[in-house]
């Protein structure tokens, strides 16, 4: 059947129906994530992917602003089967499609974050769950605050080489460091049921949450690690962000700030599959930036956590 469908098959981006897998070859057409369809129609979505092509709050190297398409084109590899080891294909049981990136004005980085949280608020009003494609990490703050007005202060699940709470009281800044201080400070996220994995770097003051640094996910094991989320979280709403330096650089070179020691990517995968149950109004990939990953891995790494987070916000919602 896959066969045949490949004869066929093409540009689904735009063509495509609203559920099912896609057999397009990976290598053709236009492009889209996970070959979904592209749509700005949210009427009956469950799942509304949107990329996010910001890179001016980096500290460092910036190119994050290509992550979007990036993670999307490498996500073409992804379209044809069902995410291994889930029991499940969220493309057919749900409608997930690709709502195209945010459009902003680049010159005016002061009305960046308010264009955010505007534009998935949007996506949370028609009922659908949003995944972002990044971009810096500093636009989970804009983002969280679309999801907190809609479902109240959140579980944060969060994966990093850094903890992100440096502290900074002026609103007014955009920052990919300080964003989960302010989200703290300003009661998007309840710390106390919050968790970071895969730390790496010192930052005394985590604001309450707890810390599962990467030392830990190597000597305790991936399977520890979610049960350890999956407590502290609960069964309340939770939000996951996966910033892509949570990754060792030797699978995931292709990022602004690069720190050594990370996770690899079969214990990043085994703890996000070992996650099912928990209850997410969506989450972002962020951190992508593929001027510094000639191989492309980055991308890819970002794509299957994509997949994952997709397989995760359906899980609780199957009608089964």
């Amino acid at each position: 059947m896959a066969l045949e469908d490949a004869k066929t098959q093409i540009d689904l981006a735009f063509t495509g129906p609203g559920r099912g897998l896609a057999f397009e070859n990976a290598f053709g057409g236009a492009t889209s994530t996970f070959r979904r369809r592209y749509t700005k129609d949210l009427a009956g979505v469950d799942l509304a992917i949107t990329g996010v092509p910001f890179d001016q709050a980096v500290t460092n190297r910036p190119g994050t602003r290509l992550g979007p398409r990036a993670i999307r084109e490498a996500s073409t590899l992804q379209a044809f089967d069902a995410p291994y080891g889930w029991g499940y294909s969220p493309f057919d049981e749900f409608t997930v499609v690709d709502y195209g990136d945010l459009p902003f004005d680049y010159a005016k980085v002061a009305d960046f974050p308010d264009a955010l949280t505007a534009h998935i608020r949007g996506i949370l009003a028609s009922g659908a769950g949003s995944l972002a494609l990044g971009g810096d990490h500093s636009i989970s703050y804009p983002i969280l605050k679309a999801h907190a007005e809609r479902f109240g202060p959140l579980s944060l699940i969060h994966f990093d080489a850094h903890s992100d709470t440096w502290a900074d009281d002026d609103l007014t800044r955009i920052d990919h460091g300080t964003m989960f201080y302010k989200a703290v400070k300003t009661g998007l996220v309840d710390p106390e049921t919050s968790v970071q994995i895969g730390i790496r770097t010192d930052n005394p003051d985590t604001l309450g949450m707890t810390t599962l640094d990467a030392r830990c996910v190597h000597e305790r094991g991936p399977g520890w690690v979610a049960q350890e989320v999956k407590r502290i979280v609960g069964t309340g709403n939770c939000y996951l962000t996966f910033d892509i330096d949570c990754l060792d650089p030797a699978f995931a070179p292709g990022t602004g700030t690069p720190v050594w020691g990370g996770l690899a990517s079969w214990q990043a995968a085994a703890i996000l599959r070992d996650l099912a149950g928990v209850r997410l109004t969506g989450g972002d990939i962020v951190e992508v930036s593929p001027p510094y990953d000639t191989t492309g891995a980055t991308a890819v790494a970002g794509a299957h956590v994509a997949m994952e987070i997709v397989a995760l916000y359906g899980w609780t919602r199957r009608k089964a």
